[in-house]
């Protein structure tokens, strides 16, 4: 399949803007990516012509919405490829899935000494959920070691499992450092010791083929807008076997069969944990996304970002006094980097006085900054809709900035 990729950004209307008159190059595509048309439209038709609540009425109006709210869920159960939409949760995002899992599934099943290992890559939003149910129970939350390239330490992890772990949390890609993790061998590592494992799949959504029952994961999570989508939706793969087990997260309508004040009964999965009218059009805009990375193709989106990857990578190494944090021997595309001692707040702000778009701060990875003796980075992360071009605003923009510095 050959694909233009320079007739691709036609479906982004964003990045035909200026920024302080030079062309916008977005290069902040892991914080969050931009919206193709598609999406966008898929969104506003909802509003203009279906909008109402969803599994209440019986109405023409409720029964569209309601379809395609679900017709959202059976295409993100395609694209894990669970074996049941009923394995499909919708949640806010990433944050939001893990919170649920933490307190519903494994707080119940904490004693005191108990012990939850996550990674030392792993995003605030991996650490901060289990650090909250480990305090409330006595349980501790035990880092798993990277090592100096970036990648995961297997040995280790290998090493931290006795009789007191009880789960494992890790990222199938690091925001920070782009490392691709072995998941598939870390669950099945995890599963010899017969404890489960929530992946934290935000960053690898659109980069990755995530198929829940090839990994044989436990829970699965990820959030709509680092996959085209739109903010605050998100969704939860678990398996069926815990997901019956679990008792609801919030309580509210929907998740109820029915109510008395001497009794409550609750609906059955996924309705249990999507308590309250659900964001409906961001489902919607979910399920429009999705269709448009099938369309182009996974595997071509990673070759073209692989392509953009090297390039820049290669680039930035001509750049003195550049230096690249995490060069993991698998990665995504992205690059955090340091240069000389400009802090990246400040270079970021200079780049964006050149229509550049990059992040600088610890990006939600406070522990893997401190593991690596630096306050924080500047990080480029690349899309496919991303162009070589953009890679050289960006190289341009950071010899400006050493100019001004005179480093």
């Amino acid at each position: 399949m050959t694909i233009d990729w320079q007739a691709i950004r036609n479906d982004f209307p964003i990045l035909s803007r200026e920024i302080k008159g030079k062309p916008l190059s977005y290069l902040d595509n892991a914080a969050t990516t931009q919206k193709p048309e598609s999406v966008i439209r898929a969104m506003d038709d909802y509003y203009r012509f279906h909008n109402a609540n969803v599994h209440r009425s019986v109405h023409v109006l409720s029964e569209e919405a309601t379809a395609l709210y679900e017709n959202a869920r059976k295409k993100i159960k395609h694209f894990v490829n669970a074996a049941s939409h009923k394995e499909i949760i919708f949640v806010r995002g990433a944050t939001e899935a893990i919170n649920l899992v933490a307190h519903s599934f494994l707080e119940p099943k904490l004693q005191k000494d108990d012990v939850i290992l996550v990674s030392m890559m792993e995003h605030h939003s991996n650490i901060v959920p289990w650090q909250l149910v480990a305090e409330k129970t006595g349980a501790k939350v035990i880092p798993i070691p990277v090592l100096p390239s970036g990648d995961l330490d297997c040995a280790a992890y290998q090493n931290l499992f006795n009789e007191k772990v009880k789960m494992v949390a890790l990222t199938a890609v690091s925001n920070a450092l782009g490392t691709i993790n072995p998941i598939k061998e870390c669950i099945a590592m995890a599963h010899q010791h017969q404890v489960p494992i929530l992946i934290d799949a935000a960053q690898a959504m659109l980069h990755l083929k995530m198929d829940v029952q090839d990994l044989d994961c436990d829970f699965l999570v990820f959030s709509g807008h680092k996959m085209l989508g739109p903010t605050g939706i998100g969704a939860l793969y678990g398996k069926e076997k815990h997901l019956h087990a679990m008792p609801p997260y919030q309580g509210g309508g929907e998740m109820i069969l029915s109510v008395g004040f001497d009794r409550t009964t609750f609906n059955d999965i996924p309705y249990r944990f999507e308590a309250g009218t659900p964001a409906i059009a961001d489902a919607v805009g979910l399920g429009a996304a999705i269709d448009y990375i099938d369309a182009l193709g996974l595997a071509n989106i990673a070759a073209r970002e692989q392509t953009l990857l090297q390039y820049a990578t290669s680039e930035l190494k001509k750049i003195p006094g550049l230096r690249i944090i995490g060069e993991a021997k698998q990665k995504v595309s992205v690059i955090s980097f340091m240069l000389d001692d400009i802090h990246p707040h400040d270079l970021a702000s200079l780049i964006d006085g050149e229509g550049v778009a990059i992040r600088a701060g610890h990006h939600c990875t406070m522990p893997l900054m401190k593991f690596y003796g630096i306050p924080a980075t500047s990080r480029a992360s690349l899309c496919f809709y991303n162009t070589e071009i953009e890679i050289d605003r960006l190289v341009h923009a950071i010899l400006q900035a050493k100019r001004l510095f005179a480093v």
